[in-house]
């Protein structure tokens, strides 16, 4: 089966996860990408991209080949699989996937996406890129002077509608309600009925998307009177909504919202120590090829520096020659600086000193539950990297000093 324990594991090949590929392959950390499907994601459904800097025009497609040549000059190794289940709870992370291999790697990136809630009308999936699209700042401009159906009538749907008739000759909007009725806030709504290029068409929904190669128009159905219609387009925009693919992460541990995108700092660290969120299934405000790559970026240099501290402590602290004191604190409780101090003075008047390894609990969560450290400030003594006593709290430089001897 090949050696399976890796530095770096990415589960996603969309271009948030093929930046970081690249970033950690260039690191030299041993580094896999984990994609169930062809590489490069959504993007690979984009006719033509012009908004990505140094390619004035390009395909989704292209882009993320060259994407993936990049990460295959480093050295980055790719499975096409899914993944099932993960533990996280532990230094070596596992993941497990649906052929039945088990991964450890010392740090994850989740790069897995999202992907359009679909209606699965015909003509939806054959047309998809042809005509058939879900964002309208990827698309719209491809639509100049054409007539263009939004399918929604949410904030998205009204919003991006608003966008696209910047582009288009006429947007049709289709929606379930009674006239006048959206589901969108007030403003879009007042803001929307204003605009001279956008159309509604009340009480229906699409039934079909027409077209052979290319979308020529969409079949639509009224709810109230039974009767279907055709209208003439060339495209379709579908709003009703995103499905962030994080499912199989709901007995991971790690916090997401209640639509399933996970929430992460400027380091696109999770709340779990070692994991980080990048790209379309993290909570964000763009969701575009290039905010998707600073995301990948970012994460992977935060991976980089976390596997190096993993791998120093192991070095300086599991294989020291000296006994080890593991001092478990939080920087921000006045007690554990003190006594910090007290141990560190203490410490150096002894006739043969240890090494002082200083633990900061709320940055290295997996550690202080590898020590079973529920308070602060604690101390963990080890020799060679096996335990030998825990210290029993005191501001006593005495009593401190009798516990080392």
């Amino acid at each position: 089966m090949g050696d399976l324990t890796y530095d770096l594991i990415i589960i996603g090949g969309g271009p948030a996860g093929l930046t970081a590929a690249i970033y950690g392959g260039r690191a030299k950390l041993r580094t896999l990408v984990i994609n169930k499907g062809a590489v490069g994601g959504l993007v690979n459904t984009t006719r033509e991209i012009v908004n990505y800097p140094g390619y004035a025009q390009i395909s989704g497609p292209d882009l993320m080949k060259d994407f993936k040549k990049h990460a295959d000059c480093f050295g980055v190794e790719f499975s096409r699989d899914e993944v099932v289940s993960v533990n996280f709870f532990q230094e070596d992370k596992i993941i497990c996937t649906k052929k039945g291999k088990e991964y450890t790697a010392k740090a994850v990136i989740i790069a897995c996406g999202s992907e359009p809630r679909l209606l699965n009308i015909p003509g939806e999936k054959r047309l998809r890129g042809s005509g058939v699209a879900y964002c309208a700042t990827c698309d719209a401009e491809y639509f100049k002077g054409e007539d263009v159906v939004v399918v929604g009538s949410g904030d998205q749907a009204i919003e991006e509608g608003m966008y696209i008739t910047k582009f288009a000759r006429k947007v049709t909007v289709i929606v379930l309600h009674d006239e006048g009725v959206l589901d969108c806030n007030k403003v879009s709504a007042e803001r929307a009925f204003q605009n001279e290029k956008m159309e509604f068409v009340w009480n229906s929904t699409v039934e079909e998307v027409l077209g052979e190669a290319n979308v020529e128009g969409v079949k639509i159905k009224n709810l109230k009177t039974g009767r279907s219609s055709e209208l003439a387009s060339q495209g379709v925009f579908f709003f009703v909504g995103m499905i962030p693919m994080t499912n199989f992460l709901k007995a991971s541990g790690i916090r997401m919202d209640r639509s399933g995108y996970i929430p992460v700092n400027v380091l696109m660290e999770t709340d779990l120590e070692g994991i980080y969120a990048v790209g379309d299934n993290r909570v964000k405000y763009l969701r575009q090829v290039v905010s998707a790559a600073g995301d990948g970026a970012a994460a992977a240099v935060a991976a980089e520096r976390y596997i190096e501290e993993l791998n120093a402590f192991r070095t300086s602290v599991l294989k020291s020659d000296k006994k080890v004191l593991l001092l478990f604190f939080n920087a921000l409780n006045n007690g554990c600086l003190e006594f910090s101090t007290l141990l560190e003075q203490v410490n150096q008047e002894l006739s043969e000193p240890y090494k002082v390894v200083k633990i900061e609990t709320a940055t290295k969560k997996n550690l202080a539950q590898k020590y079973d450290v529920k308070i602060v400030p604690s101390v963990v003594v080890l020799d060679r990297g096996q335990e030998i006593k825990r210290l029993d709290y005191s501001m006593d430089k005495e009593k401190l000093k009798a516990q080392l001897r």
